[in-house]
């Protein structure tokens, strides 16, 4: 029934489909179009994180049409509730097929969109699960990744009882980041999903869908970690992402900026989870700064 929708989304909706009536279960919405609708309304006290998820929807959407659910409507209820409202996709597990299809869509189309000023970062907070992130904009990607990394270190040591944790991940910040991340990998600010994995991925019709993004500006190569760190995406992903985007200069030093990037959602993880991701941080931090060590 109709009255089972917010009315503010199905205000929306009548001014998309004039003449077509509505019904609900849960947050899809059908109308008698045949067209279904995602509509999902939050608590005032979640208005920045659906901002900041609505902005990457529109953007990602943007650079590449059909990767993600298209986003028709945004903002604030008048009793201050944000709301969505977007395409309804009904989806499966990412296919190996639609892998390889979302490996050269990412390499060209979503990576190939730049910063709208040739700066790092995000113009608003974004939110990597339930972790704020800051953002903001930086003139370098060194700067930019090693703010997100302090970001985290600051969370942690407020935590308390990650005091050898953070003493390397400042080490990290200090050494590692502008070491590896610096004016010679000339990164350059492309659009990144920045939650890339198997959970935020599926197919639908035999093409690859991707949502719940956390994006930013960044470095290309750092959308890879989280799909490296908990697997779900065949090898042909990563052969297909690379034919399409090769591996940045200097090559030599691809695997441990993996393992720096990797280190953003393990300290992440280890925010929201606890210390059982702990030990995969230190491991990382630790072969960066071996890596450093033997330079």
């Amino acid at each position: 029934m109709p009255g089972s929708i917010p009315a503010i989304l199905l205000s929306i909706l009548q001014k998309l489909e004039p003449n077509s009536a509505f019904s609900a279960s849960g947050a899809r919405i059908t109308s008698s179009s045949g067209t279904s609708y995602y509509g999902k309304i939050g608590k005032p006290s979640e208005s920045e994180q659906y901002h900041g998820e609505a902005e990457n929807l529109r953007a990602m959407y943007d650079a590449a049409p059909g990767l993600c659910p298209n986003l028709f409507a945004h903002g604030i209820s008048g009793d201050g509730k944000p709301y969505t409202l977007s395409e309804y996709k009904i989806l499966s597990g990412l296919s190996s097929a639609a892998a390889v299809t979302l490996a050269r869509r990412l390499a060209s189309e979503l990576h190939a969109s730049g910063s709208p000023n040739g700066k790092f970062g995000y113009q608003c907070p974004t939110y990597c699960g339930a972790t704020r992130v800051e953002n903001g904009w930086h003139d370098s990607w060194d700067a930019c990744f090693g703010a997100m990394i302090g970001g985290l270190l600051d969370k942690l040591e407020r935590k308390g009882n990650n005091t050898a944790l953070c003493k390397l991940g400042r080490d990290v910040q200090s050494h590692a980041i502008p070491y590896l991340l610096g004016e010679h990998l000339k990164a350059q600010p492309v659009l990144l999903h920045g939650d890339l994995w198997s959970g935020n991925a599926g197919t639908e019709n035999g093409e690859p869908i991707i949502f719940d993004p956390a994006g930013y500006y960044g470095h290309n190569e750092a959308d890879l970690a989280i799909a490296r760190m908990f697997g779900g995406f065949p090898s042909e992903f990563y052969e297909e992402y690379h034919r399409h985007r090769p591996k940045s200069h200097p090559e030599a030093e691809y695997d441990v900026r993996a393992s720096l990037y990797e280190l953003f959602h393990y300290l992440n993880h280890t925010v929201l989870f606890g210390s059982g991701y702990a030990g995969g941080a230190t491991q990382r931090m630790t072969q960066v700064l071996k890596f450093l060590d033997n330079k």
